[in-house]
């Protein structure tokens, strides 16, 4: 039995996704990212995507810097080390070692500690 009889081709394939209402524009800080990752690649952002917040995001993604990769791309960033030392201060916790050798351990450490 099949449940099609009020609305059939409800659901077809060839439908697809249609556009739910106007394309929102992008916001400030979606441009000034944009312009930044433009100006360091050389790379120019085409008019339709400056209007349209998906189409930015999707222009950003494609052109944002890698992420590094090697021998130290797992480790925390200075920054990272920075505010967990501040917080282990304030809390005068110790942070474990692994924290210092994987950035996934040290975020969750930070947000386990973050002062309230």
């Amino acid at each position: 039995m099949s449940f099609e009889p009020q609305f059939p081709n409800l659901f077809a394939p060839e439908q697809g996704a249609l556009p739910i209402g106007e394309p929102q524009p992008a916001t400030e800080k979606q441009v000034r990212y944009a312009q930044t990752i433009a100006l360091r690649t050389g790379a120019t952002i085409p008019r339709r995507a400056a209007a349209d917040r998906a189409a930015l995001s999707r222009w950003i993604d494609a052109h944002k810097p890698k992420a590094p990769s090697g021998k130290f791309a797992n480790y925390p960033s200075s920054k990272q080390v920075a505010f967990a030392e501040r917080i282990a201060r304030i809390k005068r916790r110790e942070i474990p070692h692994e924290c210092f050798r994987d950035k996934v351990m040290m975020s969750k450490w930070i947000d386990g500690n973050k002062p309230r």
